[in-house]
């Protein structure tokens, strides 16, 4: 069974800095396009940023700058470091995989449990 499990999220003060993990487990043959999405209370979810399988990254206009994406295929991980806090950051974040490779076959569209991060004034 595949899972998506993120980890870093919490209460930090505007301008602060945040590092959210996210692991795939299981029998996992290749990985594509690792993403963050977060999703404010009232809004719609929203992509932050992705990077695709070759290290090619796309971020979110309100987040470029502040947000650095990364991953490291052989921990099966993406991180995403935020920088220079925002209350309008605050959200649920959550990871997402558009394909995963596994000894079962291909899976599609998996998504992490949720992170919650909170940026107070």
């Amino acid at each position: 069974q595949v899972q998506l499990v993120e980890s870093g999220g919490g209460l930090v003060r505007a301008g602060e800095s945040l590092r959210l993990s996210c692991v795939a487990s299981g029998r996992i043959y290749t990985i594509g396009t690792m993403a963050w999405y977060r999703q404010a209370p009232g809004e719609q979810r929203e992509l932050v940023a992705d990077v695709n399988s070759g290290g090619d990254k796309n971020y979110a206009d309100s987040v470029k700058g502040r947000f650095t994406i990364s991953r490291d295929n052989a921990q099966r991980t993406v991180y995403l470091q935020m920088d220079s806090l925002k209350p309008e950051d605050t959200g649920v974040y959550y990871c997402h995989i558009d394909r995963l490779g596994t000894q079962y076959g291909p899976l599609y569209d998996r998504w992490g449990q949720g992170t919650q991060v909170t940026v107070s004034p």
